[in-house]
């Protein structure tokens, strides 16, 4: 699948992970739909890279708005041949904390946004990306959703967010087996310690001392690289069904 001409949807897609596949899809020659809750950012984002980008504001978790998003894509560039879910939250919280039970309604909203948002996606816009017509190859389109090294060696506190990213990896290769016969490949990246805004928040010293933890290289992930690894997944049509770990070989410690 070549993005040059090709259009994506990208959740999460007003910063972080999600901002740097939307700035380099479109220095690659894709158009972009920008699905996020954050609509000064997202807007801000969509105007500053031009015609080429939407910016639909989007609640993954809410049954009716990938159909937005859909409809958006349509409209502006005819359809739709990529889905990136980045969407995401975390949180850190014992399952029995010093307050009691975890109340269930932490869980559930972990759930619902990694988890069910990024099914509540794939549903939608993979109904559509098998009435397109196929390329040259036979493609249709290739989704791309977002673990966290989180589903293999979660920490204390990480159970919602564990699960949640579990979950995505226990979706992946029956996703790709079931949508392979209309040409649409389904894939997973599993971020290590990425330098998001959610690690923006902390200390220095905080931030170097757990990019120190990576075995090498010793720093924190950049959103860009991950941006890199998911334009190759989209160029290399042999990649299918498949977890790819982006971590520096780091395996989390139990706290």
């Amino acid at each position: 699948m070549e993005l040059k001409g090709a259009t994506a949807i990208v959740t999460g897609g007003a910063s972080g992970l999600g901002e740097a596949c939307v700035r380099r899809f479109v220095a690659s020659g894709a158009n972009v739909v920008i699905a996020d809750l954050n609509e000064e950012r997202g807007q801000a984002v969509a105007t500053e890279l031009g015609a080429a980008v939407r910016f639909v504001k989007t609640d993954v978790s809410n049954e009716d708005d990938p159909e937005k998003c859909l409809q958006t894509a349509l409209e502006a560039f005819g359809g739709v041949h990529i889905l990136v879910n980045c969407a995401g939250i975390a949180t850190a919280q014992r399952t029995v904390g010093r307050e009691g039970p975890m109340p269930l309604n932490d869980f559930t909203k972990v759930i619902k946004v990694n988890l069910i948002g990024s099914f509540n996606m794939i549903r939608v816009i993979g109904a559509k990306m098998m009435e397109q017509e196929p390329n040259a190859n036979g493609e249709r389109g290739v989704i791309i959703n977002t673990a966290s090294v989180a589903a293999y060696d979660g920490q204390i506190g990480q159970v919602p967010y564990s699960a949640s990213k579990g979950g995505i990896v226990g979706m992946t290769l029956p996703l790709a087996r079931e949508f392979s016969k209309f040409g649409i490949r389904v894939c997973t990246i599993a971020p290590g310690i990425m330098d998001t805004p959610m690690m923006q928040g902390l200390p220095e010293a905080a931030r170097i001392s757990l990019g120190q933890q990576v075995p090498f290289p010793p720093r924190l992930g950049r959103p860009e690289e991950y941006a890199h690894l998911a334009n190759f997944i989209i160029d290399n049509e042999l990649i299918n069904g498949e977890v790819i770990r982006l971590d520096g070989a780091i395996r989390m410690a139990p706290k």
